[in-house]
């Protein structure tokens, strides 16, 4: 997947979680979430930008690992809504998944980066 294609759907995550964060009921727990849920899942997508602009290899694997978390983040209040029966399985479930799916990608993409970043430095030494 190219830095573009992941991009993309990273700010498909976060506009599909803006869709069901939106029916969330409004209660005291559902916008305690709701606030949550918006704050983590947009910061997958706003990271994962920060981490095509960055200046190092050092730099991109810290970013990658904000992602990661922010992700998880996501994954684990998308958790909740379904543990609470705040909205149907069925509607959350798709997006767990892909939280999940980008967790993965983050740390695959991370421990690609570290043997790539030691490969260059035993070259160089």
């Amino acid at each position: 997947m190219t830095k573009e294609e992941l991009k993309q759907r990273t700010k498909n995550f976060a506009l599909r979680v803006i869709k069901l964060a939106n029916v969330l009921p409004n209660t005291e727990l559902g916008r305690i979430i709701k606030n949550q849920l918006l704050r983590c899942s947009t910061s997958v997508a706003s990271n994962y930008r920060a981490v095509c602009r960055s200046r190092s290899m050092l730099d991109f694997i810290a970013k990658l690992s904000v992602v990661e978390e922010e992700a998880d983040e996501s994954a684990f209040w998308l958790e909740i809504i379904i543990e609470c029966n705040l909205i149907k399985k069925e509607l959350v479930e798709p997006l767990l998944r892909e939280a999940n799916e980008i967790v993965a990608m983050m740390v695959a993409s991370k421990k690609s980066s570290r043997s790539n970043k030691s490969k260059i430095e035993n070259l160089k030494s």
